[in-house]
């Protein structure tokens, strides 16, 4: 069944100078004609990306294959303008470059997204909007054997991120319901926050929020990469190899040096955690009725 169309919309949608979507691996004919098409987008700092968060797109890859009506053709990863503002956030050219390194040389079916990046700060609900405009009306949708179809684009996030959208003044009710009511989302399992109360603070919205538990529990996040590469120990087999080398050829993340136990102490001290999902730890600025925190660090 394709995806339900909303009344609802958010605001007119621009594109950068010479901007085209990435579709090199997309999938553009439907396997199953009974099954609903649908693209993962994850939203986020990844700064920088890590394992972790390609590892989210396999763990949903999964769940949908065993568990749901749904076939994927194509995941992408969005990451956050520079306009975000964030501490320590480097700029959105080399997010944009280590996302599509990562994805180039760890992934067949993964893509980046520059769109969002070369923007000033987009609501979640507008970025998926965007997602849905390009590969349905640009695109043409998907090819079946009835003829076209519409994509339903879903969001992949964190249970940590789902989790602050049931926060007072965090997100506004009409990008809830448009992300959650005409979009929907998979939900992955991040330690610390229970699945379980993320979907019930969301019930109205229940039938479209789909939890997936971690078989394999990970809690590594760009806020304790950043950490490791600050104090100059080894990130090894926590981010890719084309991506540590990234890094260190742009020195991107500076060694501070040898860092004393009162220095250790100080960052304790200092938030430097991570708290919100995948790419979480985007700390939530509680505007009324704007929604300011998505997937990532």
């Amino acid at each position: 069944m394709a995806a339900q169309i909303f009344a609802h919309k958010t605001t007119a949608l621009t594109n950068p100078p010479n901007y085209a979507l990435t579709s090199h691996r997309l999938c553009r004919t439907l396997h199953t004609s009974t099954k609903q098409p649908i693209v993962l987008v994850a939203c986020g700092s990844f700064n920088p990306i890590t394992y972790h968060h390609l590892r989210m797109f396999e763990i949903a890859k999964d769940f949908i294959q065993q568990n749901t009506n749904f076939e994927i053709l194509g995941g992408y990863l969005s990451p956050v303008s520079d306009e975000y503002k964030k501490a320590g956030l480097v700029s959105a050219h080399h997010r944009v470059n280590m996302c599509a390194l990562a994805t180039e040389q760890e992934s067949s079916w993964l893509m980046v997204d520059s769109w969002e990046a070369l923007q000033t700060y987009q609501r979640t609900a507008a970025v998926l909007d965007h997602f849905d405009y390009e590969i349905n009306t640009v695109l043409g949708g998907v090819s079946t054997r009835d003829g076209e179809r519409d994509v339903q684009i879903m969001l992949l996030a964190g249970s940590d991120l789902i989790g602050t959208m049931s926060e007072p003044g965090v997100w506004s009710h009409d990008d809830l319901d448009h992300v959650l009511g005409h979009h929907g989302t998979f939900v992955i399992e991040r330690t610390g926050a229970a699945l379980d109360q993320v979907v019930d603070s969301l019930a109205r919205w229940r039938n479209n929020i789909y939890p997936i538990a971690q078989q394999v529990q990970n809690d590594v996040s760009s806020t304790k990469v950043r950490l490791f590469f600050r104090r100059g120990l080894s990130v090894q087999y926590l981010l890719p190899a084309a991506v540590i080398d990234y890094i260190e050829q742009n020195n991107l993340y500076p060694d501070d040096g040898p860092c004393t136990e009162k220095d250790r102490g100080k960052e304790s001290e200092s938030g430097e955690v991570d708290t919100t999902s995948s790419e979480s730890g985007r700390n939530v600025q509680s505007t009324l009725g704007t929604e300011t925190t998505r997937l990532s660090n």
